[in-house]
């Protein structure tokens, strides 16, 4: 065996790895909201615009990862009104989260270590 199998056998390998593939999952996510915001923001600004082809395809994969977690947020969290606008306080929420539960995880594998 060489050292960095000896390293995955090892239980503190494994919290490692496993620690990684969350992190990895989570900044993928993480991508995937940032691309709907964008999505979000061309849908405001250009109301009639629609994505033609492979984009248009790529827009609902993004919303059907994005929506179920959004719409469970929106139920707890209303839309803060500003004015005429409203500001989708669920999104920040969700994506604040991600990005602390990716800080506590790496926190916590250090701590296992």
């Amino acid at each position: 065996m060489t050292r960095r199998e000896v390293s995955l056998i090892n239980p503190h390998g494994i919290v490692l790895l496993a620690a990684q593939v969350c992190s990895w999952i989570i900044s993928i996510y993480l991508l995937i909201l940032l691309v709907r915001a964008v999505l979000e923001w061309i849908r405001f600004f250009v109301p009639q615009m629609r994505p033609p082809g492979v984009l248009l395809v790529i827009a609902n994969i993004v919303y059907a990862l994005t929506d179920p977690p959004l719409r469970a947020l929106r139920r707890v969290i209303p839309p803060a009104r500003l004015g005429s606008v409203s500001l989708d306080v669920g999104f920040i929420v969700l994506f604040f989260g991600l990005m602390i539960l990716r800080r506590v995880i790496w926190y916590l594998a250090y701590l296992l270590m």
